[in-house]
Protein backbone atom coordinates (compact mmCIF):
# COMPACT_ATOMS: atom_id res chain seq x y z
CA UNK A 1 0.00 0.00 0.00
CA UNK A 2 3.01 2.08 1.25
CA UNK A 3 4.56 1.47 -2.07
CA UNK A 4 1.50 2.12 -3.82
CA UNK A 5 0.93 5.22 -2.79
CA UNK A 6 4.50 6.59 -3.45
CA UNK A 7 4.48 5.50 -6.82
CA UNK A 8 1.00 7.69 -7.53
CA UNK A 9 2.58 10.71 -5.96
CA UNK A 10 5.82 9.97 -8.34
CA UNK A 11 3.55 9.92 -11.46
CA UNK A 12 1.75 13.02 -10.13
CA UNK A 13 4.93 14.74 -9.26
CA UNK A 14 6.06 13.93 -13.00
CA UNK A 15 3.15 15.20 -14.84
CA UNK A 16 3.08 18.35 -13.29
CA UNK A 17 6.89 19.09 -13.49
CA UNK A 18 8.07 17.63 -16.26
CA UNK A 19 9.30 20.78 -18.17
CA UNK A 20 8.44 22.92 -14.97
CA UNK A 21 11.75 21.44 -12.69
CA UNK A 22 14.04 23.47 -15.75
CA UNK A 23 13.77 26.74 -17.35
CA UNK A 24 15.53 25.72 -20.56
CA UNK A 25 14.81 23.30 -22.78
CA UNK A 26 16.86 20.46 -23.62
CA UNK A 27 17.56 18.81 -27.06
CA UNK A 28 14.84 16.18 -26.03
CA UNK A 29 12.20 18.67 -24.98
CA UNK A 30 12.92 21.45 -27.96
CA UNK A 31 12.16 17.82 -30.88
CA UNK A 32 9.11 17.18 -28.51
CA UNK A 33 7.60 20.72 -29.22
CA UNK A 34 8.87 20.77 -32.84
CA UNK A 35 7.61 17.27 -33.46
CA UNK A 36 3.82 18.43 -32.30
CA UNK A 37 4.02 21.87 -33.75
CA UNK A 38 5.10 20.78 -37.51
CA UNK A 39 6.56 17.48 -38.74
CA UNK A 40 9.58 15.48 -38.17
CA UNK A 41 12.35 18.09 -37.52
CA UNK A 42 16.09 18.98 -38.41
CA UNK A 43 18.86 18.52 -36.28
CA UNK A 44 19.38 22.57 -36.91
CA UNK A 45 15.95 23.17 -35.75
CA UNK A 46 16.37 21.51 -32.92
CA UNK A 47 19.04 23.38 -31.84
CA UNK A 48 17.70 26.94 -32.58
CA UNK A 49 15.51 26.17 -29.82
CA UNK A 50 17.28 24.38 -27.10
CA UNK A 51 18.15 26.08 -23.84
CA UNK A 52 15.34 28.96 -24.66
CA UNK A 53 12.36 29.00 -22.29
CA UNK A 54 9.37 26.85 -22.74
CA UNK A 55 7.84 30.23 -23.15
CA UNK A 56 9.94 31.98 -25.75
CA UNK A 57 10.23 28.79 -27.83
CA UNK A 58 6.34 28.44 -27.82
CA UNK A 59 6.07 32.39 -28.61
CA UNK A 60 8.48 31.70 -31.59
CA UNK A 61 6.63 29.17 -33.16
CA UNK A 62 3.20 30.31 -32.90
CA UNK A 63 4.11 33.99 -33.90
CA UNK A 64 6.44 32.58 -36.93
CA UNK A 65 3.18 30.45 -38.11
CA UNK A 66 0.79 33.94 -37.65
CA UNK A 67 2.59 35.53 -39.95
CA UNK A 68 3.89 32.66 -43.09
CA UNK A 69 3.09 33.16 -46.42
CA UNK A 70 2.90 30.57 -48.73
CA UNK A 71 6.91 29.63 -50.22
CA UNK A 72 5.90 29.23 -53.78
CA UNK A 73 3.34 30.26 -56.55
CA UNK A 74 -0.04 28.46 -57.05
CA UNK A 75 -0.90 26.09 -59.26
CA UNK A 76 -0.88 27.52 -62.65
CA UNK A 77 -4.71 26.53 -63.08
CA UNK A 78 -5.38 29.14 -60.78
CA UNK A 79 -4.02 32.29 -63.23
CA UNK A 80 -6.10 30.55 -66.06
CA UNK A 81 -9.51 31.29 -67.03
CA UNK A 82 -12.00 29.40 -65.07
CA UNK A 83 -13.31 26.71 -67.15
CA UNK A 84 -16.99 26.22 -68.24
CA UNK A 85 -19.66 25.06 -66.16
CA UNK A 86 -20.32 21.69 -66.41
CA UNK A 87 -24.04 22.81 -66.96
CA UNK A 88 -23.24 24.42 -70.33
CA UNK A 89 -21.38 21.23 -71.62
CA UNK A 90 -23.34 19.46 -74.49
CA UNK A 91 -21.92 15.83 -74.37
CA UNK A 92 -20.90 13.45 -71.65
CA UNK A 93 -17.70 13.12 -73.47
CA UNK A 94 -16.92 17.15 -72.71
CA UNK A 95 -18.18 16.20 -69.33
CA UNK A 96 -16.02 13.45 -68.34
CA UNK A 97 -13.09 15.59 -69.42
CA UNK A 98 -13.91 17.99 -67.59
CA UNK A 99 -13.60 15.67 -64.56
CA UNK A 100 -10.78 14.44 -65.65
CA UNK A 101 -9.66 18.49 -66.06
CA UNK A 102 -10.97 18.87 -62.46
CA UNK A 103 -8.91 15.77 -61.24
CA UNK A 104 -5.78 16.51 -62.30
CA UNK A 105 -6.03 20.44 -61.11
CA UNK A 106 -6.78 18.70 -57.48
CA UNK A 107 -3.55 17.01 -57.66
CA UNK A 108 -2.07 20.31 -58.61
CA UNK A 109 -3.20 21.53 -55.13
CA UNK A 110 -2.45 18.62 -53.53
CA UNK A 111 1.15 18.35 -54.61
CA UNK A 112 1.46 22.27 -53.83
CA UNK A 113 0.32 21.76 -50.38
CA UNK A 114 2.85 18.79 -50.04
CA UNK A 115 5.85 20.82 -51.20
CA UNK A 116 4.30 24.03 -49.03
CA UNK A 117 4.81 21.40 -45.87
CA UNK A 118 8.21 20.35 -46.43
CA UNK A 119 9.28 23.26 -47.14
CA UNK A 120 7.75 25.75 -45.13
CA UNK A 121 9.65 27.33 -42.28
CA UNK A 122 6.82 28.09 -40.11
CA UNK A 123 5.87 24.12 -40.25
CA UNK A 124 2.99 25.07 -37.47
CA UNK A 125 1.05 26.85 -40.08
CA UNK A 126 0.46 24.15 -42.27
CA UNK A 127 -0.26 21.52 -39.33
CA UNK A 128 -3.03 23.84 -38.18
CA UNK A 129 -4.06 24.26 -41.84
CA UNK A 130 -4.49 20.39 -42.23
CA UNK A 131 -6.25 20.49 -38.77
CA UNK A 132 -9.05 22.74 -40.19
CA UNK A 133 -9.09 21.20 -43.68
CA UNK A 134 -9.34 18.02 -41.54
CA UNK A 135 -12.30 19.99 -38.77
CA UNK A 136 -14.40 21.08 -41.71
CA UNK A 137 -14.13 18.08 -43.81
CA UNK A 138 -15.42 18.85 -47.51
CA UNK A 139 -14.09 16.52 -50.41
CA UNK A 140 -13.63 17.24 -54.16
CA UNK A 141 -15.02 14.56 -55.14
CA UNK A 142 -18.76 16.01 -54.53
CA UNK A 143 -17.79 19.69 -55.04
CA UNK A 144 -16.50 18.91 -58.32
CA UNK A 145 -14.33 22.07 -58.33
CA UNK A 146 -10.78 22.51 -58.14
CA UNK A 147 -11.19 26.28 -57.58
CA UNK A 148 -13.69 25.62 -55.13
CA UNK A 149 -10.94 23.66 -52.97
CA UNK A 150 -8.12 25.66 -53.52
CA UNK A 151 -10.74 29.31 -52.12
CA UNK A 152 -11.72 26.76 -49.65
CA UNK A 153 -7.78 25.84 -48.92
CA UNK A 154 -7.08 29.82 -48.71
CA UNK A 155 -9.25 30.47 -46.50
CA UNK A 156 -8.24 28.00 -44.14
CA UNK A 157 -4.69 29.01 -44.13
CA UNK A 158 -5.47 32.69 -43.39
CA UNK A 159 -7.28 31.84 -40.34
CA UNK A 160 -5.81 29.16 -39.07
CA UNK A 161 -4.39 30.48 -36.18
CA UNK A 162 -6.47 33.53 -36.27
CA UNK A 163 -10.45 33.71 -34.85
CA UNK A 164 -12.45 30.86 -34.71
CA UNK A 165 -15.40 32.91 -34.80
CA UNK A 166 -14.58 34.58 -38.33
CA UNK A 167 -13.18 31.44 -39.69
CA UNK A 168 -16.54 29.27 -38.96
CA UNK A 169 -18.48 32.52 -40.72
CA UNK A 170 -16.14 32.02 -43.46
CA UNK A 171 -16.34 28.75 -43.92
CA UNK A 172 -20.47 28.68 -43.74
CA UNK A 173 -20.58 30.60 -46.58
CA UNK A 174 -17.68 28.93 -48.51
CA UNK A 175 -18.93 27.02 -51.94
CA UNK A 176 -17.25 24.35 -51.46
CA UNK A 177 -18.84 23.78 -48.44
CA UNK A 178 -22.36 25.28 -49.37
CA UNK A 179 -21.89 22.79 -52.56
CA UNK A 180 -20.57 19.62 -50.13
CA UNK A 181 -23.29 19.65 -47.14
CA UNK A 182 -26.44 20.58 -50.10
CA UNK A 183 -26.49 23.87 -48.68
CA UNK A 184 -26.44 25.56 -51.73
CA UNK A 185 -30.19 24.06 -52.64
CA UNK A 186 -31.84 25.09 -49.58
CA UNK A 187 -34.70 26.77 -49.63
CA UNK A 188 -37.75 27.74 -47.43
CA UNK A 189 -39.92 25.46 -48.87
CA UNK A 190 -37.83 22.73 -48.25
CA UNK A 191 -34.98 23.61 -46.06
CA UNK A 192 -32.01 21.42 -46.01
CA UNK A 193 -30.65 19.86 -42.66
CA UNK A 194 -27.20 19.23 -43.29
CA UNK A 195 -25.05 22.28 -42.46
CA UNK A 196 -27.29 22.83 -39.77
CA UNK A 197 -26.86 19.33 -38.56
CA UNK A 198 -22.91 19.54 -38.82
CA UNK A 199 -22.49 23.11 -37.85
CA UNK A 200 -23.45 22.05 -34.37
CA UNK A 201 -22.08 18.52 -34.26
CA UNK A 202 -18.66 18.61 -35.94
CA UNK A 203 -17.47 22.55 -36.20
CA UNK A 204 -18.98 24.01 -33.30
CA UNK A 205 -20.39 22.05 -30.13
CA UNK A 206 -19.95 18.23 -30.42
CA UNK A 207 -22.34 15.90 -30.55
CA UNK A 208 -25.49 16.13 -28.62
CA UNK A 209 -25.43 13.19 -26.69
CA UNK A 210 -21.59 14.57 -25.50
CA UNK A 211 -22.37 17.70 -23.63
CA UNK A 212 -23.28 19.40 -27.37
CA UNK A 213 -26.53 20.76 -25.82
CA UNK A 214 -29.45 21.31 -28.70
CA UNK A 215 -31.97 19.06 -29.89
CA UNK A 216 -33.11 17.86 -33.20
CA UNK A 217 -35.31 20.79 -32.84
CA UNK A 218 -32.86 23.14 -32.51
CA UNK A 219 -31.42 21.77 -35.85
CA UNK A 220 -34.60 22.16 -37.91
CA UNK A 221 -34.95 25.65 -36.93
CA UNK A 222 -31.42 26.50 -37.57
CA UNK A 223 -32.11 25.28 -40.94
CA UNK A 224 -34.66 27.15 -41.65
CA UNK A 225 -32.03 29.97 -40.86
CA UNK A 226 -29.82 28.87 -43.76
CA UNK A 227 -32.30 29.10 -46.27
CA UNK A 228 -31.20 31.17 -49.44
CA UNK A 229 -27.22 30.52 -48.49
CA UNK A 230 -26.27 29.63 -52.36
CA UNK A 231 -23.44 29.44 -54.88
CA UNK A 232 -23.57 31.49 -57.98
CA UNK A 233 -22.90 28.83 -60.65
CA UNK A 234 -20.69 30.88 -63.25
CA UNK A 235 -17.86 32.24 -60.61
CA UNK A 236 -18.41 29.66 -58.00
CA UNK A 237 -19.05 32.53 -55.60
CA UNK A 238 -21.15 32.78 -52.67
CA UNK A 239 -24.80 34.41 -53.47
CA UNK A 240 -27.20 35.31 -50.80
CA UNK A 241 -30.82 34.24 -52.60
CA UNK A 242 -33.51 36.63 -50.39
CA UNK A 243 -36.50 35.17 -52.22
CA UNK A 244 -35.96 31.80 -51.00
CA UNK A 245 -34.98 32.47 -47.32
CA UNK A 246 -37.18 31.86 -44.70
CA UNK A 247 -37.60 34.98 -42.68
CA UNK A 248 -40.18 33.83 -40.22
CA UNK A 249 -39.66 33.80 -36.52
CA UNK A 250 -37.37 30.56 -35.27
CA UNK A 251 -36.23 29.09 -32.09
CA UNK A 252 -32.51 27.80 -31.70
CA UNK A 253 -30.73 27.10 -27.82
CA UNK A 254 -33.54 29.15 -26.41
CA UNK A 255 -33.49 32.05 -28.08
CA UNK A 256 -36.65 33.30 -30.70
CA UNK A 257 -36.54 35.58 -33.41
CA UNK A 258 -35.83 36.26 -36.92
CA UNK A 259 -32.76 34.82 -37.08
CA UNK A 260 -30.49 34.92 -40.43
CA UNK A 261 -27.59 32.46 -40.17
CA UNK A 262 -24.97 34.34 -39.09
CA UNK A 263 -27.06 35.10 -36.26
CA UNK A 264 -27.76 31.36 -35.22
CA UNK A 265 -23.89 30.72 -35.58
CA UNK A 266 -22.90 33.79 -33.40
CA UNK A 267 -25.87 31.95 -30.94
CA UNK A 268 -24.05 28.49 -31.75
CA UNK A 269 -20.96 30.45 -30.70
CA UNK A 270 -21.89 31.93 -27.57
CA UNK A 271 -22.49 28.65 -25.81
CA UNK A 272 -19.13 27.83 -22.49
CA UNK A 273 -19.28 24.11 -24.91
CA UNK A 274 -18.12 25.71 -28.32
CA UNK A 275 -14.68 26.72 -26.74
CA UNK A 276 -14.14 23.56 -25.11
CA UNK A 277 -15.10 21.34 -27.88
CA UNK A 278 -12.65 23.58 -30.06
CA UNK A 279 -9.85 22.52 -26.68
CA UNK A 280 -10.80 19.21 -26.61
CA UNK A 281 -9.89 18.87 -30.21
CA UNK A 282 -6.85 20.81 -30.24
CA UNK A 283 -5.51 18.84 -27.13
CA UNK A 284 -5.86 15.30 -29.17
CA UNK A 285 -4.19 16.64 -31.93
CA UNK A 286 -1.15 18.52 -29.63
CA UNK A 287 -1.22 16.77 -26.38
CA UNK A 288 -2.54 13.24 -26.00
CA UNK A 289 -5.30 11.40 -26.98
CA UNK A 290 -7.20 12.03 -23.35
CA UNK A 291 -7.85 15.34 -23.10
CA UNK A 292 -8.09 16.06 -18.84
CA UNK A 293 -11.35 17.96 -17.92
CA UNK A 294 -10.50 19.93 -15.60
CA UNK A 295 -7.40 21.28 -18.20
CA UNK A 296 -10.09 22.02 -20.76
CA UNK A 297 -12.38 24.02 -18.98
CA UNK A 298 -9.12 26.20 -17.72
CA UNK A 299 -8.03 26.47 -21.41
CA UNK A 300 -11.41 27.15 -22.59
CA UNK A 301 -11.69 30.06 -20.47
CA UNK A 302 -8.55 31.79 -22.26
CA UNK A 303 -9.94 31.31 -25.20
CA UNK A 304 -13.67 32.46 -24.43
CA UNK A 305 -11.78 35.21 -22.71
CA UNK A 306 -9.91 36.09 -25.63
CA UNK A 307 -12.38 36.11 -28.02
CA UNK A 308 -12.24 32.91 -29.42
CA UNK A 309 -8.47 33.20 -30.38
CA UNK A 310 -7.09 30.30 -31.67
CA UNK A 311 -3.48 30.82 -31.11
CA UNK A 312 -4.50 31.56 -27.35
CA UNK A 313 -5.75 28.04 -26.80
CA UNK A 314 -3.18 26.48 -28.91
CA UNK A 315 -0.25 28.71 -26.33
CA UNK A 316 -2.13 27.65 -23.17
CA UNK A 317 -2.12 23.68 -24.28
CA UNK A 318 1.39 23.92 -25.12
CA UNK A 319 2.97 25.73 -22.30
CA UNK A 320 0.59 23.24 -20.02
CA UNK A 321 2.23 20.99 -17.79
CA UNK A 322 0.22 17.55 -19.42
CA UNK A 323 2.06 18.70 -22.89
CA UNK A 324 5.38 18.41 -21.48
CA UNK A 325 4.32 15.42 -19.40
CA UNK A 326 6.51 12.09 -19.98
CA UNK A 327 3.51 9.89 -20.28
CA UNK A 328 2.26 12.31 -23.09
CA UNK A 329 5.26 12.02 -25.07
CA UNK A 330 5.01 9.60 -27.85
CA UNK A 331 1.28 9.49 -27.24
CA UNK A 332 0.46 10.45 -30.62
CA UNK A 333 0.52 8.69 -33.84
CA UNK A 334 1.18 9.83 -36.66
CA UNK A 335 -0.80 10.69 -39.72
CA UNK A 336 0.35 9.70 -43.27
CA UNK A 337 1.23 12.81 -44.02
CA UNK A 338 3.39 13.60 -40.42
CA UNK A 339 5.22 10.43 -41.53
CA UNK A 340 5.84 11.50 -45.17
CA UNK A 341 6.17 14.97 -44.53
CA UNK A 342 8.53 14.37 -41.45
CA UNK A 343 10.31 11.56 -43.35
CA UNK A 344 11.24 14.21 -46.06
CA UNK A 345 11.97 16.95 -43.69
CA UNK A 346 14.37 15.55 -40.92
CA UNK A 347 16.43 13.73 -43.74
CA UNK A 348 16.33 16.52 -46.35
CA UNK A 349 15.55 14.28 -48.84
CA UNK A 350 16.03 16.15 -52.61
CA UNK A 351 13.10 15.22 -54.93
CA UNK A 352 11.75 16.56 -58.00
CA UNK A 353 7.98 16.26 -57.44
CA UNK A 354 5.64 16.47 -54.40
CA UNK A 355 3.27 14.59 -56.00
CA UNK A 356 4.62 10.90 -55.39
CA UNK A 357 4.57 12.36 -51.44
CA UNK A 358 0.35 13.19 -52.04
CA UNK A 359 -0.09 9.67 -53.36
CA UNK A 360 1.74 7.36 -51.30
CA UNK A 361 -0.15 9.59 -48.28
CA UNK A 362 -3.19 8.62 -49.60
CA UNK A 363 -2.23 4.75 -50.15
CA UNK A 364 -1.71 5.00 -46.41
CA UNK A 365 -5.04 6.31 -45.72
CA UNK A 366 -5.08 10.49 -45.93
CA UNK A 367 -6.31 11.34 -49.52
CA UNK A 368 -6.07 15.33 -49.52
CA UNK A 369 -9.04 17.40 -50.35
CA UNK A 370 -10.66 13.96 -50.59
CA UNK A 371 -11.69 13.10 -46.85
CA UNK A 372 -13.66 9.55 -45.73
CA UNK A 373 -16.66 12.02 -45.19
CA UNK A 374 -18.00 14.79 -43.51
CA UNK A 375 -16.15 13.65 -39.76
CA UNK A 376 -12.64 13.62 -41.05
CA UNK A 377 -10.41 11.55 -40.56
CA UNK A 378 -10.76 9.78 -37.39
CA UNK A 379 -6.99 9.25 -36.46
CA UNK A 380 -5.03 7.96 -33.61
CA UNK A 381 -5.40 4.24 -33.89
CA UNK A 382 -7.08 4.12 -37.01
CA UNK A 383 -4.34 5.06 -38.97
CA UNK A 384 -3.19 1.67 -38.06
CA UNK A 385 -3.91 -1.69 -39.04
CA UNK A 386 -1.61 -4.91 -40.91
CA UNK A 387 -1.89 -3.29 -44.23
CA UNK A 388 -0.84 0.44 -43.71
CA UNK A 389 1.67 -0.77 -41.39
CA UNK A 390 3.56 -2.15 -43.66
CA UNK A 391 2.96 0.06 -46.51
CA UNK A 392 4.61 2.22 -43.81
CA UNK A 393 7.83 0.11 -43.42
CA UNK A 394 7.48 -0.03 -47.75
CA UNK A 395 7.58 3.82 -47.64
CA UNK A 396 10.53 4.77 -45.78
CA UNK A 397 12.54 1.67 -47.31
CA UNK A 398 11.55 2.87 -50.75
CA UNK A 399 13.32 6.61 -49.69
CA UNK A 400 16.48 5.33 -48.54
CA UNK A 401 17.05 2.98 -51.24
CA UNK A 402 16.63 5.82 -53.55
CA UNK A 403 19.19 7.43 -51.65
CA UNK A 404 21.85 4.88 -51.89
CA UNK A 405 21.05 4.24 -56.29
CA UNK A 406 21.14 7.88 -55.75
CA UNK A 407 24.57 7.82 -54.24
CA UNK A 408 25.93 4.85 -55.94
CA UNK A 409 25.24 6.08 -60.00
CA UNK A 410 25.63 9.97 -58.75
CA UNK A 411 21.64 10.57 -60.36
CA UNK A 412 19.36 13.40 -60.25
CA UNK A 413 17.11 13.95 -57.04
CA UNK A 414 15.17 10.87 -56.13
CA UNK A 415 11.26 10.39 -57.75
CA UNK A 416 9.26 8.15 -55.72
CA UNK A 417 7.37 5.20 -57.79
Amino acid sequence: MIATKYIAAYAVFTLASAVSAQETLSSADARHLLVRTGFAPTQAEVAALQGKSPEVAVDTIIARAKTAKPQFAPPAFIGQPAPVMDRLLKSQEERQAMRQQQLREGADIKAWWLREMVESPAPLAERMTLFWHNHFATSQQKVVSSRGMWNQHQLLRAHALGNFKTLVHGVAKDPAMLVYLDGANSRKDAPNENFAREVMELFVLGEASQGGGYSEQDIKEAARAFTGWSVERDDFSYRFRPNIHDTAAKTVLGKTGNFTGEQVIDILLEQPQAARFVVDKLWREFVSPTPDAKEVERVAKHLRDSGMDTSVALRELLLSDAFWATPNRGSLIKSPIDLVVGTVRQFDFNYTDALPFAIKSAQLGQNLLVPPNVKGWPGHTEWIDATTLLERKRFTEQLFRAVELQSESKMAPIEMR
